[in-house]
């Protein structure tokens, strides 16, 4: 299924006595760029974590999100702590020498003042790391919920895609029936103007001038060319894989044939469809940057 790029989704549980949450949110980008933010003591997910996300997502720019916090719960509790006793011993006897040192009036540490002190307080990592488990099928959960608002999303685009070919499609059938008409009228509009100078040119020389004029002006192959691209690109649509890549480039084609085909039309009717077909395309050129 056709994928938008943008989505948000957020998923909480309480996990091991703490409310984890992942917060996903994906905008457009040309490539697959993973930006993750989650407290340092989760950082050994971030691989894991950015495989799950590169498993779900081809395209986008994709913020991760891990958000921690207490229950609020009386009696629950995280993850414990561990106290560096070598650390805190080495602490103490450094604090006893500048006591004995520099005899005066010192001010108390309190125990927490201790424990605030870099590296003395140390939480248990192996705890945290055995929450690992289900903070990836958590993850897993909030990337589903994602998906489903890109395909929702992305659906919707491929809808109003679709409408936009088979209007072009119209336009490119219209236009193709006004090119005998219009190649027959150029032809009479040249003899009557040789009529109105009097002039008597040779026959062979004016039927090759009016073949190089017709092919000259000749619409045929650049409507070829749109029907062809439009038909490739509903077929895209039906696909499964990413192709927001594919039918940018096809959008690019598009452009180019109605280009040509205004630059050449020498009738009114086949220049105003060429820049109804220049404006339907850019439409379809702004949906398709927000397709995977």
């Amino acid at each position: 299924m056709i994928r938008s790029m943008t989505a948000f989704a957020n998923r909480e549980r309480d996990i091991g006595g703490l409310v984890f949450g992942w917060d996903i949110r994906s905008v457009n980008h040309r490539y697959l760029d993973i930006a993750l933010k989650m407290p340092d003591n989760f950082r050994f997910l971030e691989a894991e974590v950015r495989k799950l996300i590169g498993q779900s997502i081809k395209r986008g720019r994709v913020d991760c999100s891990l958000l921690c916090r207490k229950t609020g719960v009386t009696g629950s509790s995280g993850p414990g702590f561990d106290i560096n006793r070598e650390r805190l011993e080495g602490l103490m006897r450094t604090l006893a020498s500048i006591e004995a040192a520099h005899p005066r009036t010192w001010q108390p540490l309190s125990a927490l003042d201790l424990l605030n002190w870099p590296g003395i307080l140390e939480q248990t990592q192996t705890e945290y790391e055995s929450l690992a488990p289900e903070l990836l099928a958590l993850l897993q959960e909030t990337l589903d919920k994602a998906i489903a608002v890109r395909c929702s999303e992305g659906q919707q685009l491929a809808d109003l895609i679709g409408e936009r070919c088979q209007t072009l499609l119209t336009l490119t059938r219209e236009t193709r029936l006004r090119v005998p008409l219009v190649l027959h009228d150029i032809r009479d509009k040249i003899r009557q103007r040789l009529n109105e100078l009097a002039c008597n040119p040779d026959p062979d020389r004016l039927e090759q001038e009016m073949v190089y004029l017709a092919q000259r002006l000749d619409v045929t192959e650049e409507l070829d060319r749109l029907a062809t691209h439009l038909q490739e690109i509903q077929r895209v649509l039906q696909q499964t894989e990413p192709a927001g890549r594919r039918l940018d480039f096809l959008i690019q084609e598009l452009n180019r044939e109605a280009n040509t085909l205004g630059s050449k039309s020498q009738d009114r009717q086949t220049t105003q469809a060429a820049v109804e077909m220049k404006v339907l395309i850019e439409q379809m050129r702004e949906q398709v940057q927000n397709l995977e």
